[in-house]
Formats: structure tokens, C-alpha cells, sequence
């Protein structure tokens, strides 16, 4: 197998995704902490690419504090986890990601960015967890 050199940016749209990993960072400052989630897409041409998402949820700036506790919400509804103790329980639920293309002010480089979550089911049904797969996604079929 040819090793692939560079990840291009993938298209705009709405894609079936997971959280599989997430973590507690501190910000370049050490003023704040955000949590960083893992988003893998499972289905698809793009099927295991990786997206993340940071919410910084301990911040001096009580306006970035409030986006990320609403994008957390958000992500909650999404998966059918209303009051997570940890991160870790929002992993391996299926939900929809809506993915945009964005220009990097800095480096001109094209990216993704998630802009927003959505259930994958429809109605009151809660989403089924998928089963915990311990192999690498670069050796997932």
C-alpha cells in the first residue's frame, strides 16, 4: 500500500461520524482548557478520516465558554447522552456532522471545520452504540 503524503480537505456536507477519542487540553496560554473530540467518519468515500472539534469549556472569555457549553449540548442531543459525567460516554455513538471548507487566514490552506450535529435517527429513538472496535482505523476495513 502506497503511503498517502498529504490529507486534502474533504468535501462540504453532512457525514455519519462517531466520537472516538476526547481529551482535556490546556489553551496555548495555560488560562483555559478545552475538550477536544475525535470525530472518525464511518461510512462513505471518506469512511475513517478524523475531524476534531474544540470546545473551550474553562476560559477567561465567558462568550467562548458559552458557544462551547452549546455546542456540548448540542452534541449531547445528538448521541442521546443528555447528562454525560464523561466525555468518554459520548464515544461511539453515530451522529451527523456538518462538515464546511474553510480558508486558513494564515497559510491561505484549505480545512475542514464542523459547523453542526445532528441526530442519525429520526423520532424519540435514542442512537444505538456502535461496537467498541480496538483496531487501529487505518487497519478497519
Amino acid at each position: 500500500v502506497e503511503p498517502i503524503t498529504t490529507f486534502e480537505a474533504i468535501p462540504s456536507g453532512q457525514y455519519l461520524a462517531a466520537i472516538t477519542d476526547s481529551e482535556m487540553k490546556l489553551t496555548k496560554n495555560g488560562r483555559g482548557r478545552y475538550l477536544e473530540l475525535t470525530f472518525t467518519i464511518l461510512e462513505g468515500e471518506h469512511k475513517n478520516r478524523v475531524l476534531w472539534a474544540r470546545l473551550n469549556l474553562e476560559n477567561p472569555n465567558a462568550t467562548a465558554v458559552k458557544i462551547a457549553r452549546s455546542e456540548l449540548s448540542t452534541i449531547c442531543r445528538a448521541v442521546g447522552v443528555m447528562t454525560p459525567q464523561d466525555s468518554a460516554e459520548l464515544h461511539n455513538l453515530p451522529l451527523l456532522i456538518e462538515v464546511k471548507c474553510k480558508k486558513r487566514t494564515d497559510t491561505d490552506e484549505i480545512v475542514n471545520e464542523i459547523k453542526g450535529y445532528a441526530r442519525k435517527t429520526s423520532g424519540d429513538q435514542a442512537p444505538q452504540a456502535l461496537p467498541t472496535d480496538n483496531t487501529p482505523p487505518w487497519r478497519r476495513s
